[in-house]
């Protein structure tokens, strides 16, 4: 999988899903082969397209697009 194709299956995959989405659900919704996704790539992520990560009610991060 490229960085282009990634970056594809995540925004597509938050754009459907207002409030955010874990990493484990996004990984499910979206059927990616990794465990833990590559820290550059989220970086990327987070300029590009607006990733945001946020503390959710667990340990897990929400992942959300757009500005705060």
């Amino acid at each position: 999988m490229t960085f282009s194709e990634f970056k594809e299956s995540i925004q597509s995959g938050l754009v459907d899903a207002p409030d955010g989405l874990t990493w484990q659900e996004l990984r499910a919704a979206k059927n990616l082969a990794y465990e833990r996704p590559c820290p550059t790539w989220v970086k990327r992520l987070e300029s590009e397209i607006g990733l945001r990560r946020v503390k959710g009610s667990s340990r897990a991060l929400v992942w959300i697009l757009g500005n705060p």
